[in-house]
């Protein structure tokens, strides 16, 4: 091969390098490393595409119940386990058409594009059923908020996601177990 043409060609290959370097980065700092889902700010950006594309939309806020005490009382390692396993569930229960992302801590999120096409109980089963953690058996619980976006003045994400949290706290109180949607 000519000589000029190798040079020439060296800074191309480079820089097709680093590209495809700086892309799996950003791909990997939009992704939670301990769940796999989305973090806030690779959510957000899906999110904001559902709900603008589909008015049956729902944004959804889940909060581990009693986490610290599982975290404490089995360790960090358990706690972790929980939390993938909680991120398993969410993410099986959107299937293909919702997202599923992880807030931080133990506070999960998605958004589906038709409320009335899920079954929220079935979410909320899933995320009660217990863990089975080298052969010691966890309890897992959650509260679940749910906003159709439908039924908000505007539909925008920062409202949904106020409104969402409104209902998981409703759901908190009335036992730390099940789900709320806002009426």
């Amino acid at each position: 091969m000519d000589a000029h043409i190798v040079a020439s060609t060296a800074p191309l290959l480079g820089w097709a390098v680093h590209g495809s370097i700086l892309a799996r980065r950003l791909a990997c700092a939009r992704r939670d490393p301990l769940t796999g889902l989305h973090t806030r700010g690779g959510w957000t950006a899906r999110a904001e595409h559902v709900i603008r594309w589909h008015p049956n939309a729902a944004v959804l806020l889940v909060d581990l119940d009693h986490f610290k005490t599982l975290n404490d009382t089995h360790g960090h390692a358990a706690g972790d386990f929980a939390l993938a396993e909680t991120a398993d569930r969410l993410r099986s229960w959107c299937g293909r058409h919702g997202l599923a992302g992880r807030l931080g801590g133990d506070e999960f999120v998605a958004v589906i594009p038709n409320l009335a096409a899920v079954d929220l109980n079935a979410l909320t089963t899933a995320l009660h059923r217990p863990l089975s953690y080298r052969g010691v058996r966890l309890p897992l619980a959650a509260s679940v908020g749910a906003c159709a976006i439908a039924d908000l003045p505007v539909p925008c994400l920062p409202d949904a996601l106020t409104a969402a949290d409104a209902a998981m706290y409703a759901a908190k109180g009335r036992g730390r177990r099940g789900s709320r949607t806002t009426q």
